[in-house]
């Protein structure tokens, strides 16, 4: 579960992803086969390490786990070619199959990323909503290929080769659901002159491409979302419970600080509280936040606290008799203000 297994399993995965690519190419596997075959011997090896080292870490609980199970089955297939050459001979007209199935390795990597795992869970959610959206899409189909067979597959003047049978019209109309190439088969159709031929497709691709399939992505993007915000919740779950640990840490180092210098302030006469606290700050490491759940208990805590709240009151009633002041200003100047419109008014009823 160390993070450091980790980054090396991820690592040794990708490196053998890497060396599957190359061994796609006939030119590079015949310079680098030593190189390749060596390379080969330490990955099964190191695969075969993990598996034995998380079966014996936990050998009940091991099989418990489904993505456990597709590391079991992925091992099996690593040591299936080895097999075949052994038993079957290295001219065994199957051994391609089952040296293509190697690229299965790279699906290791589901259980080192979360991410991965969340998208898989999220497809899993979506099973029974997604086996419904495709069992009515294959209903669609049935009705239209019954329909089409009976529409376009006539012998004698029918398009035999997208009509001619009920397997060949599900295979039509699944290249109309996914609109490639419709144009081409409706082409055909038109070129025999069938009156309801576009009438036909245009309502088949309406329903099977637009509402259907649209209705499959949409499933799988709402249980996608929730299955993202769930996973970003267990984020904050985690990230919250660390950083607890870390207060907790943090908190019990000062409590033993604190005890310590209350511990020395029996022994050594300090003026005043403030002068043990600020002792105390400087034993505070740059990072640590400080932490007063149980600090904030004490009596001397709770002296200066009260005496700082003295302080606030005391500030408060002041700019409250300031504020009081100012009322009593701007009351007068109003007052006055009628009397000095009064004064000017007649002084300019003197001088007209």
């Amino acid at each position: 579960m160390s993070r450091l297994f980790k980054i090396i399993m991820i690592s040794t995965i990708s490196m053998n992803a890497f060396s599957l690519v190359l061994w796609t190419d006939y030119k590079t596997r015949y310079k680098l086969f030593t190189l390749y075959e060596v390379s080969e011997l330490i990955f099964v090896s190191i695969y075969s390490s993990e598996f034995c080292m998380k079966l014996y870490v936990d050998p009940i609980n091991y099989w418990k786990d489904g993505y456990n199970l597709l590391d079991v089955i992925i091992i099996i297939t690593v040591f299936i070619p080895y097999s075949l050459h052994k038993i079957k001979g290295k001219h065994y007209p199957y051994l391609h199959i089952a040296d293509g199935i190697q690229s299965l390795r790279i699906l290791k990597l589901i259980t080192y990323s979360r991410g991965i795992r969340t998208l898989i869970t999220a497809v899993g959610q979506t099973a029974y909503t997604v086996a419904s959206v495709l069992i009515l899409l294959f209903v669609l189909m049935y009705i239209f290929a019954i329909l089409g067979f009976c529409l376009f597959g006539a012998p004698d003047r029918g398009d035999l080769n997208n009509w001619g049978n009920l397997a060949v019209a599900f295979f039509t109309l699944f290249s109309l659901a996914t609109v490639d190439g419709w144009t081409d088969l409706q082409q055909q159709l038109d070129d025999r002159n069938f009156a309801l031929s576009r009438t036909f497709t245009i309502i088949f691709i309406l329903l099977a491409s637009f509402v259907f399939l649209s209705m499959f992505v949409g499933v799988m993007i709402i249980h996608t979302e929730d299955s993202i915000k769930k996973f970003k919740r267990e984020l904050m779950v985690e990230r919250h419970v660390t950083l607890m640990e870390e207060k907790q840490v943090i908190l019990k180092r000062q409590q033993e600080e604190v005890s310590r210098l209350m511990q020395t302030r029996k022994n050594v006469d300090y003026k005043s509280f403030s002068e043990l606290v600020e002792i105390f700050k400087k034993t505070l490491r740059h990072t640590d936040p400080m932490v007063l759940d149980d600090f904030g208990t004490s009596l001397p805590f709770i002296d200066v606290y009260l005496s700082t709240l003295d302080n606030q009151d005391t500030t408060i009633y002041k700019l409250q008799e300031l504020y009081y002041e100012i009322v009593h200003v701007l009351s007068l100047m109003l007052e006055d203000l009628p009397q000095k419109e009064q004064s000017q008014s007649s002084e300019k009823v003197d001088e007209k």
